[in-house]
This record gives structure tokens, C-alpha cells and sequence, in this order.
């Protein structure tokens, strides 16, 4: 990547996942919504046509440049609009649409800055009403050891007991239990046959052929080619196996379980799928207080139960076989209890899938396809089947037509594997034997992304080997749970891959009342990394580790906008604002700088990256040229001012190569005083005049210990600085470990006080803070939560006295802040 972009520093804004904008409900539509073709043509005559007032100043007009336009002030421009769409529009949306226009603050619109904001609107509508891809990130891939180099069969998701763990089964009879993050937490060996136990050791010789995680009774079901049924109790974290079912007349091939969550009462339902194209049905009757009836008093020791002596015990459950479904060995098997239908299939071409009625008292829905189905999924609420199978063709179904497909999907090279219906985001997942995803959007059945898994144990010109069943699909219902995400097999590795919740991306639909009030967060939202506080729209603009930004009234801490995927997948680092507090500017760890329109969330531009790492601060000064710094050890300077693409290229006029040692951590400007000050890593300030862009001063302290820790933080106090008898003071004031230090810029000495404002030793000061009007107090925020406020009046300003601690303002020290 970094060989990439010194030849194209723009392809990691053209290879990040897009970002999506929510705005309030509560604000209207916007102003490009209410504008119809005939609006923007009579638009553009208001706006072309010669005004009087601009007739009177023909000579003055003459004289200026060809290339400098004349615009329209508010009131012209909402006499304007309501000559264009009528006198019934409301002032505060002529206001807003102004305001979202004129976002230099102007105070007048031209022409060609509504086409312009027109343009961005659309272009932005249009984008965000094509479907993307439910993936959110690169696949975390891991290694199953102890799978001793079989093929994972199935892995099963575990919801109890909190928090969601996974279990793995190999092809060899070895279960692992991992957690959420793919670390593995115990595995076991399935038990062999009793009458080849030698030593004290039984091993299991046979094939799983499938496993059925049973949610009510905490089991997993797994299926043998030795035709019969393990038991696994994974209620605890000691997981072990509990019961042996042996003596089916057939193989079973494919499991699936359901219970009625509505009706605890209701008998459970374990449906096993055969060899010989039959479904056997086993109603658990007394599942509460136990599957089968216990043969051993001996704690934790497997139970063994003959299966055909268990038919004809009816007290404990009840049993059915439903035979000759299918001419071929049974591949999966789902159960609608909606309509109480049992869905087979197989690779048989005269009955590939099957709609089976529990009663038998309805025709069953066949459906026939040539090479028959490997893989099928189902969803009651689309009334939609996807299927796929040896043709390599990823097929939709009506759920009431068997003759014709809605829609036949080529592209996969191989065998199509396994195929999941992601309904929140209306996609389908398929997945196909060359390790090849594809994602499909189901209303215009387009494939939106196709992934290559880069699993290890992938060989050139060799097929990988997988198990019949590679998909988990994970889909909470509630926001409050886990991250959907997809789990792929192959062979004995482990794809995690992220899913986004809804077509909105990862932050998902806007927060209504019913999900915790206006402007409260889902439990679900990550962390804050940065925020502000924007005086001129008196909002609070928040920046989270997700790479998200939202936008809150400050009267009614409502949450006005909000950006999902600002930067793609990485996070957010800083903030700013404008000079006109009208666009925010944000920096985030790959380099990329972005500038957005806080009225709307469109992005206005893109900022030319230096580097791949981290952009660590942002300020705007007062011409609204915008500098950053971070790991780059250097000042980079844009002019947002006068860009007018969507591309703004870097500026490197500053002198500050090779002049930071360590990475840049903060920067502040004083207008006053024309200079800027960094500080970095290693503790060192230096002092930047902004007329030459060169390095003025280079402050530095010592511990004890004789090393300078990182400066967090750097402040102006800009009234000092504004005034002539202490600028020569302590007008510059840096954070480093937990020490508040008081720099002079144009004094003969440079240090004027120090003090350690946390309560707790070892504690960091990350932020400060000063009323700008009279810099009389200071606030500072440390690592432990705390929140002061100091008396600064007299502190740092005579000359020759030694400065002392000063001391917090009345219940100005907040604990837990």
C-alpha cells in the first residue's frame, strides 16, 4: 500500500468502504428535495438575468475580474424562491437552504455555488441509494489446531450462557469451543464404540456428518455415518458428552431443531435428515427435565441409548419417519413453523427441494433442477429460496412456484458450497468451493462485492477441502446484541467477517424514542475518540472509534446528524472546525483528511495524504488554511479556502522536515502573536513562526529522572497574548505526564511556572482548557476522570517571582467527569 500511493496518494479514499448520512426526521426534507426540474429552470433565469441593483454598479462590475461572479444576498434570494415556488415557503427553510449553500458564510449566494451544492446533493443521493456490501471488513482468519489437520464439518453458534461462543466440529470427531474473538477455550474428542475400548480409551472411528446446536435443552446434536447421535452439554464451560443415541437403520445426513420460544410447554422438535432420502421426527416430550431417561447414577458419564428401544418407550419421546422424500441422500433440512413445512434437499434432479406439509394431508412443492441442489436457504417473511449446487448457479425462488426461477445468478468458477439470506440487508451470501464469498443484492440481483478468502492452507491448482455445512450466519434480532457476522470453514480454518446491521451501514437506522429517547446511543456504540463544542450552531460534535460522527442539540440533546463510516473502517482520530464554524474537518489513522458541511453531512472534500499513519491533530487558522501533523513528523498545510474539487492537494511549503524526532502530538495556534506550536513524543515544543513557516523556538523540560515525557496537549491563552504587558508571560500552556507547564514566547526566559494538577500520581492530563476572554481560569482534564478548574489569575504573569500551585475554583473539582 505504501508503494501504491506514492504513485496515487488518492486510492485509499478510492478503496475505503462509503460512508452513509442519517439526518434527524425531525428537520424536514431537505431543500434539494422540495426542487423539481421546472424549480431549478426557473432558478437559473432569476439568477442569470440582470438585476437592477447590479445595473446601477455597471462600471464598478466592469473592473473586476471576468471570473468573479456577482450572487444574490438572503433576501434577494428568498424573494427569489418564493417568486420560483410559491409564497407559502416557510422562512426557516429559505434559511436553511442559504445557509447550506453559502458555506463560506459570504452572506451571498452565486450560480454556480447552488449547482454546485445542488450537484453534491444529488451525486450523494444517488450513491447512497445503491446497495453495498454487507461486509464491513477484511475476514479475521484463524487456525483450529486441534482440529489435527481434519475438515471442519460445521461450527454452531452458542448463545448460553452469555457471553456467544462458537463450537466447532471436525470431520474426525473433534469439538472446540471457542469465544467471540476466535480464541479457543476447551476441546474434546467424541466417544468411540464400548467394544473397542482399550486402555481406558475409547476413539471414535467414524465420519460426523452434521451438528444442530439445541437452544432450549443447551445441547448440541452431531451426527455420525456410524448411524447414530452424540449429545454434548454445553450449558456450563465444562462441556462434555452426556448421551449416545445408536442403532439407526440409515445414516443420518443432515440435522435441524426447533422449539416454539413463545411456548416453553411445547415438546421441542430434532429432525434428522437420512441417506436414503427419509426424515425422522423426534418430539422431545419431557425436555425440561431431560432428554431420554438416565441408565447411569454416575455423574457426567455418557448415557447410551438403543434407538429403536427408545421408539417403542413413547412416555419419553415421540417418533416419526417420514421415508422416501427424496431418491438421493438427504443435504440439509429447515423448518418453516409458520406454516408447519419441512424443506429437504438433495442432489437428485426429480426432487432437488421439497416442501413437505408435517400433517402429509397437502401436495408437497417439488421443485426440479438439473444436478440437484448442494445448499439451500429460506426466508418466510421474503417468501424466498436461494439455491445452489454442482451448475455453479446461485438460483431465487418463489416459495409458491417450482417451474421457473425469479432469477438465475452466474459468476462462481465451482461448486456453490452454501448459500444464507442476510435479510436485514436484503443480500444474499454464497459461497463456493475455490474459497470465492459473493455477495448478491436480491432486489436488482446484482453481485455487489466478490471476496477471495485467503485461507493458509490454500494451494495453487488444488481445490481446498471443506465440510457440507461452511456457513454460520450470524443475525441478532435486538441492536443491543453481538455484531452480525459471518463464520466461513475451510478445511481447519476460520473466516470472521463483520456484517453491517442495515442498508444504512454500520451505524444502522436513526435512534427513534423506542431505542432509548432522542439523542441517547444504542448500547452497542462504541467509545468517543474526539470531540467539540461548535458555538456559532451551539452543537456538540462527537467522533467515535467506529469512524462515525454525530451531531447534538445542545437545548435538547437531541441527535440532529449523523455519519456512519466517515473514514471508511478506520477510526477517528481528531476534529475541527472552520474558521465559519460551518464545516467540520476530520483526520483519522490511515492519513485521510476529510472535510464535511455540518448542515447536511455532505463531504465537500477530500485531502491529499502524506502517509498511512496517523493524523493526530487539526487546526484551522483564521484564513482558513488547515494544518495537520501526526506521524508523519511534519506540518502539513492545506487551503480549504479557495478549493473548489472535490481533490485538494497537500501543501509541504512548512520547514518542518526532520525538525520533530518523534511523532507530532499537538498543535495550537496563537493569531495574536502570528505563531504556531507543536509538541511530540519525545516532550519537545517547538514554537513555528507563520509568516516564514519556520521553527522559532524549541522549548524542552526534564524530569527528575532526567527523561521528558509525551506533551499531550498544548493551549494559547490568547487574551495574554492579545495583551501587551503579559505577552511576554506565560501565554503558552503544555500538558505532559499529569505537569501543567507555563511557556513564555517573547519573554527573555521561557519558563514561568509548573504545577501537577492531577488528585492521583501517574496521571495524565489529556485535555485543557481556558475562558479566551480573560484567560482567568484553566481547565484541566485528567486520565483517572477528574475535571478542575484553577485560578490562573495572577499565575505565571510578574516577572522574576516564583510561580506557585494555584488553587481550584469553589466545587470546581468533578470526580468521575
Amino acid at each position: 500500500m505504501k508503494k501504491v500511493t506514492k504513485l496515487n496518494p488518492w486510492i485509499t479514499y478510492e478503496t475505503e468502504v462509503q460512508h452513509s448520512r442519517f439526518c434527524d426526521p425531525a428537520c424536514g426534507p431537505s431543500p434539494a428535495e422540495k426542487l423539481t426540474p421546472q424549480h431549478l429552470k426557473l432558478l437559473r433565469d432569476a439568477f442569470t438575468r440582470p438585476r437592477p441593483a447590479a445595473q446601477k454598479h455597471d462600471r464598478i462590475r466592469k473592473s473586476r475580474r471576468a471570473d468573479v461572479e456577482d450572487g444574490v444576498r438572503f433576501e434577494e434570494f428568498q424573494q427569489v424562491l418564493r417568486t420560483v415556488i410559491g409564497p407559502d415557503i416557510e422562512d426557516t427553510w429559505v434559511d436553511r437552504f442559504f445557509c447550506e449553500v453559502d458555506i463560506s458564510c459570504s452572506g451571498q449566494v452565486t450560480w454556480k455555488q447552488l449547482c454546485s451544492y445542488l450537484l453534491l446533493e444529488f451525486t450523494e443521493r444517488e450513491r447512497a441509494s445503491v446497495p453495498t456490501a454487507a461486509l464491513l471488513q477484511q475476514p479475521h482468519v484463524q487456525h483450529c489446531s486441534h482440529n489435527k489437520r481434519e475438515t471442519t464439518v460445521r461450527v454452531v453458534a452458542v448463545s448460553y450462557p452469555p457471553p456467544l461462543r462458537y463450537l466447532s466440529i471436525s470431520k474426525g470427531g473433534q469439538v472446540t469451543m471457542w469465544n467471540s474473538s476466535l480464541h479457543i477455550l476447551r476441546s474434546i474428542g467424541l466417544a468411540g464404540d464400548m467394544t473397542e475400548e482399550v486402555a481406558h480409551t475409547r476413539r471414535f472411528r467414524g465420519w460426523v456428518t452434521d451438528v444442530v446446536y439445541m437452544g432450549s435443552v443447551h445441547r448440541v446434536a452431531v451426527a455420525t455415518d456410524s448411524r447414530d447421535l452424540h449429545f454434548i452439554n454445553v450449558s456450563t464451560a465444562n462441556i462434555f458428552e452426556e448421551i449416545h443415541v445408536y442403532g439407526f437403520r440409515s445414516v443420518p445426513t443432515a440435522l435441524c431443531y426447533w422449539n416454539d420460544a413463545q411456548c416453553p410447554d411445547r415438546p421441542p422438535l430434532l429432525m434428522l435428515g437420512d441417506e436414503k432420502g427419509g426424515v425422522h421426527l423426534m418430539w422431545f416430550l419431557y425436555s425440561s427435565k431431560g432428554l431420554f431417561v438416565k441408565t447411569s447414577k454416575k455423574q457426567n458419564s455418557c448415557q447410551r441409548h438403543f434407538f429403536p428401544d427408545l421408539c417403542e418407550n413413547t412416555n419419553i419421546i415421540s417418533h416419526r419417519y417420514i421415508p422416501n422424500i427424496h431418491l438421493e441422500p438427504i443435504t440439509k433440512v429447515m423448518f418453516d413453523p409458520g406454516s408447519n413445512v419441512i424443506m429437504t434437499s438433495s442432489q437428485s434432479d426429480c426432487s432437488s427441494v421439497v416442501f413437505l406439509n408435517l400433517t402429509l394431508k397437502r401436495e408437497p412443492y417439488v421443485w426440479r433442477i438439473n444436478q440437484g441442489v448442494k445448499c439451500f436457504d429460506y426466508s418466510a417473511s421474503l417468501q424466498l429460496m436461494v439455491t445452489g449446487g454442482s451448475d455453479r448457479a446461485v438460483r431465487f425462488w418463489s416459495r409458491f412456484v417450482t417451474t421457473r426461477p425469479v432469477s438465475t445468478l452466474l459468476g462462481h468458477c465451482s461448486t456453490v458450497l452454501d448459500v444464507a439470506i442476510y435479510q436485514p440487508m436484503e443480500q444474499i451470501f454464497s459461497y463456493s468451493r475455490d474459497a470465492e464469498l459473493r455477495i448478491w443484492d436480491i432486489s436488482s440481483h446484482h453481485c455487489l462485492k466478490t471476496i477471495h478468502l485467503q485461507f493458509p492452507c490454500l494451494q495453487l491448482g488444488r481445490i481446498p477441502e471443506h465440510g457440507n455445512f461452511p456457513f454460520l450466519l450470524v443475525a441478532p434480532r435486538r441492536p443491543a446484541e453481538t455484531q452480525p457476522h459471518l463464520l466461513v470453514a475451510c478445511k481447519d480454518y476460520l473466516a470472521l467477517l463483520k456484517l453491517a446491521r442495515t442498508r444504512g451501514g454500520r451505524g444502522g437506522e436513526w435512534l427513534t424514542d423506542e431505542d432509548g429517547g432522542p439523542g441517547s446511543e444504542s448500547p452497542s456504540t462504541p467509545g468517543l475518540s474526539c470531540a467539540l463544542y461548535n458555538p456559532t450552531l451551539r452543537q456538540v460534535v462527537t467522533g467515535h472509534m467506529d469512524s462515525s460522527v454525530s451531531l447534538w442539540e445542545v437545548e435538547t440533546g437531541r441527535r440532529r446528524l449523523q455519519i456512519v463510516n466517515a473514514h471508511g473502517e478506520e477510526e477517528l482520530l481528531c476534529m475541527t472546525l472552520d474558521s465559519t464554524h460551518r464545516r467540520l474537518i476530520t483526520g483519522a489513522g490511515n492519513g485521510t483528511i476529510k472535510v464535511w458541511n455540518l448542515l447536511n453531512g455532505l463531504n465537500l472534500h477530500k485531502l491529499e495524504p502524506v502517509s498511512n499513519s496517523d493524523v493526530s491533530k487539526l487546526i484551522c487558522l483564521k484564513d482558513n488554511k488547515l494544518l495537520a501533523v501526526g506521524r508523519s513528523r511534519r506540518i502539513v498545510q492545506y487551503d480549504i479556502a479557495a478549493a473548489k474539487d472535490m481533490y485538494v492537494n497537500a501543501d509541504l511549503s512548512w520547514k518542518s522536515t526532520a525538525v520533530h524526532q518523534s511523532d507530532v502530538l499537538a498543535v495550537c495556534e496563537c493569531s495574536a502573536l502570528g505563531v504556531v506550536a507543536t509538541a511530540d513524543q519525545d516532550g519537545e515544543v517547538i514554537v513555528w513562526r507563520v509568516d516564514t513557516q519556520g521553527p522559532l523556538l524549541h522549548l524542552h523540560t526534564q524530569t527528575q529522572a532526567g527523561v521528558s515525557p509525551p506533551v499531550d496537549n498544548l493551549l494559547f491563552l490568547q487574551h495574554r497574548a492579545q495583551n501587551r504587558k503579559q505577552r511576554n508571560r506565560g501565554v503558552l500552556v503544555s500538558s505532559s505526564a499529569g505537569s501543567l507547564c507555563f511557556w513564555s514566547i517573547c519573554g527573555a526566559g521561557h519558563t514561568y511556572g509548573q504545577f501537577y494538577a492531577p488528585e492521583q500520581p501517574r496521571t495524565r492530563v489529556l485535555s485543557v482548557s481556558s475562558d479566551q476572554a480573560k484567560n482567568t481560569i484553566l481547565v484541566s482534564g485528567d486520565t483517572t476522570g477528574w475535571l478542575q478548574i484553577w485560578d490562573i489569575t495572577d499565575y505565571a504573569v510578574n516577572e522574576g517571582e516564583v510561580a506557585v500551585q494555584p488553587t481550584t475554583s469553589s466545587a470546581a473539582a468533578m470526580e468521575g467527569t
